[in-house]
């Protein structure tokens, strides 16, 4: 008798150690068929430079905006863009010499720049041949990424390496992210079918839809995102 209780014992350790793993997995399982059920409030776009990413921003929002004159955005527009923060492409003649931030309000600031030269802009980070001015880049963007009751939609334009300089920037991004607000962002393609770190944890977050832009799809993916965005919205 003596050597059945032990084993008899044992095996109730195994019965509830396999009960306890089924009650794990079938959590797990739960959780993300949550996840994958709920609406996204997470958009972005990608696709290759000059496709047209920005425009398709522009555009949601242009639509948005006549049919709710009152909404209420937050945001920035990187290279080319307008809203919330802007970084616009910043030429002389026809070379493009850098990029400009510029909020909604009008607010213009340097995002970087290839004919700097002060012995502070040395020390800046690079990306080819144009000095990231993070600090200039911040000062315009992070108020604009704080999360408030009554913004209504953030817009991020975009979420790439230059913007990636700033260490104050990602933790925002993902302020926003996990708060209730829905988020329009862009994102960069995968560079030799690598993401950015920071890229790759927007597009694995359970709440995001990811839109990738050609030729021939950018007014069905425009109208797709509109509609998303108009319903949640319209959401009580």
């Amino acid at each position: 008798m003596d050597s059945v209780e032990p084993r008899t014992n044992r095996c109730l350790g195994l019965t509830l150690k396999l009960c306890y793993y089924c009650l794990e997995e079938c959590h797990a399982n739960t959780v993300l068929a949550m996840a994958a059920s709920a609406p996204s409030k997470c958009f972005l776009v990608t696709g290759p430079p000059g496709i047209g990413k920005t425009t398709l921003v522009m555009r949601v929002l242009d639509t948005l905006s006549t049919s709710n004159p009152n909404l209420k955005i937050h945001g920035f527009y990187s290279r080319k863009s307008i809203s919330n923060a802007v970084n616009r492409e910043v030429r002389e003649g026809n070379e493009r010499v850098g990029f400009e931030v510029v909020t909604v309000d009008g607010k213009k600031g340097s995002l970087a720049s290839s004919t700097v030269s002060s012995p502070e802009s040395l020390r800046w980070p690079s990306v080819g041949k144009y000095r990231v001015d993070v600090a200039s880049f911040e000062s315009l963007v992070m108020p604009e990424l704080q999360v408030k009751d009554d913004t209504d939609l953030f817009v991020i334009d975009e979420v790439g390496k230059m913007e990636l300089f700033s260490s104050s920037f990602f933790p925002a991004v993902l302020n926003v992210l996990n708060s209730n607000i829905p988020l329009l962002a862009t994102v960069p393609i995968p560079k030799f079918g690598r993401d950015i770190p920071g890229v790759a944890r927007l597009k694995n977050h359970p709440g995001a839809a990811l839109f990738t832009l050609n030729k021939t799809n950018r007014d069905s993916v425009k109208e797709q995102i509109y509609s998303q965005i108009s319903e949640l919205l319209h959401k009580p």
